[in-house]
């Protein structure tokens, strides 16, 4: 397994904070709130577990903590047993691992032991949704940060004093945030590397078959690998991310990156099986069918949003997509 992704790791982020050699076991409390997705809890706790069984002896020691002492639901239905984070007294990483319903969880009892934690020198990293609260918090004001791609842009403008990135990680001096839960792999890796040696971490990987993006962009997260491997490609589908609300002609897509028309459509077809226009369509359904579900947005802003400017036109491809309007969705989901 190739891991000279720590080369970039380590060019893109200086050491500091607990991202430093140090062969001491961090004492690390995990903060699990309802509705967090159970792959990007399981992307926290897994690879210290692994790390500490390849350097057979405990490199992390952790402890769960819940909004309030009840258990914590994940998406799955597992629960999660821990005590209230108001009564976590001390630690040197506090894992944040947040997916849905953020704003219920941003109370002012959870926000003010984030705040008390920080003020203890305490390394806090939000997984998932977790950087919102952190960003709620007040936490994030000056710094660096990234969140799930989805929500980047609503991020951006919901926290213009943060930095946001559409990096799948980032690091500063006393706090961490990741975009989800094969970025928080890439993380925790990134920590493992730094802290207790390359090796290790190319070991707890390796037990995972997991191969490491950089801590670059995330805009292609959730793009197949063969995609990643074609540059220009790549380019492609991200500029069209980037214009779902005001989609371009095709042609200007293709000039984008620097390639024919013909050329574009050859490659869309070879490595997606589908045309350009077609896969543009795709993403603006996709994105439509996310803010249906994740947001109470009106169907004629949702429109907007991913590029339809006629209701009726977008009611007759939401359906032909999704097999329901946007309204029998919702009523489905209430």
């Amino acid at each position: 397994m190739h891991f000279a992704i720590y080369e970039v790791y380590m060019t893109k982020f200086e050491e500091t904070g607990i991202f430093r050699p140090n062969p001491n076991a961090l004492n690390t409390a995990i903060l699990v709130l309802d509705d967090c997705n159970t792959l990007s809890f399981a992307a926290a706790v897994d690879p210290m577990r692994a790390a500490n069984r390849r350097a057979a002896k405990p490199l992390f020691n952790w402890t769960f903590y819940t909004a309030n002492g009840h258990p914590a639901a994940l998406t799955s239905g597992l629960e999660i047993t821990g005590s209230a984070i108001s009564k976590l007294v001390a630690c040197d990483l506090l894992l944040v691992v947040a997916g849905f319903r953020l704003e219920e969880h941003a109370t002012p009892s959870l926000l003010a032991s984030l705040r008390r934690i920080a003020r203890q020198g305490t390394t806090i990293a939000g997984i998932d949704g977790g950087p919102w609260l952190l960003a709620r918090a007040g936490l994030l004001d000056g710094e660096t940060a990234t969140t799930h791609w989805e929500d980047l842009e609503e991020f951006a403008t919901r926290f213009p004093q943060v930095n946001t990135r559409r990096d799948r990680f980032c690091v500063s001096d006393r706090f961490a945030t990741s975009g989800g839960a094969a970025p928080c792999i890439d993380m925790m890796l990134h920590l493992i590397a730094t802290r207790f040696g390359e090796p290790l971490a190319r070991r707890v990987g390796g037990a995972f078959l997991y191969d490491p993006l950089p801590a670059g962009s995330q805009t292609l997260t959730s793009a197949p690998r063969k995609v990643r491997r074609n540059p220009r490609l790549a380019r492609a589908l991200e500029h069209m991310e980037a214009t779902l609300s005001d989609p371009l002609p095709i042609p200007q897509i293709a000039a984008h990156v620097g390639l024919s028309l013909r050329a574009l459509e050859l490659r869309f077809q070879a490595h997606l099986g589908q045309s350009p226009k077609a896969a543009y369509l795709q993403m603006r359904l996709e994105e439509a069918l996310r803010l249906a579900t994740d947001t109470s947005l009106p169907v004629r802003d949702i429109a907007l949003a991913t590029g339809f400017n006629a209701p009726a036109t977008f009611a007759r491809a939401f359906k032909s997509a999704h097999g329901q309007s946007v309204r029998d969705l919702r009523a489905q989901s209430a």
